[in-house]
């Protein structure tokens, strides 16, 4: 966990434990070889409802910034615009993409190249699976916040430049 964003209070989807919702997903696509696909669709619905809960509580804040009353709603529209799909990127659609092409290289790669039983190369598969978790997070924030930056963020009126990550 990081030190509170923006000096003040801990932000509860950024500074806490419920951060880690955001990781469901991944961890779902990690176990994609064991359990079933259920599981990791219910892995992916945990993700979503944290991102969508992070967006309505930026859009909460932005509400509650002293300003213009005319401001307002463009301050809480770009909030909510910007996280829900700053962390449906981050947080879900490339992370979850990533860990599942991971895991299945890697089972195809342990299939070819080794006589391991098939429950081990799965279990080999998912500790893959997780070690990259921690690995793929940083670049992937760094590049959605790139890519964010270099577009959608480039619509936003002048005085409304959040930043997500």
């Amino acid at each position: 966990m990081s030190e509170p964003t923006g000096g003040g209070e801990p932000d509860l989807y950024r500074d806490t434990w419920v951060r880690y919702l955001g990781y469901a997903n991944e961890v779902g696509e990690a176990f994609r070889s064991l359990v079933p696909v259920a599981a990791v669709w219910l892995s992916y619905g945990v993700s979503s409802c944290y991102v969508l809960a992070d967006a309505v509580d930026k859009g909460r804040k932005a509400a509650q910034v002293p300003g213009p009353e005319a401001g307002r709603h463009s301050r809480m529209t770009v909030a909510v615009v910007d996280t829900l799909v700053w962390q449906a990127l981050a947080s879900v659609a490339i992370p979850g993409f990533t860990i599942n092409r991971v895991c299945a290289a890697s089972l195809y790669v342990l299939g070819t190249t080794t006589r391991w039983p098939l429950a081990t190369r799965k279990w080999t598969t998912t500790a893959l699976g997780l070690l990259a978790i921690p690995v793929i997070i940083h670049p992937i924030d760094r590049s959605v916040d790139f890519l964010l930056d270099a577009s959608l963020r480039r619509l936003y009126p002048s005085q409304e430049k959040p930043s997500s990550s």
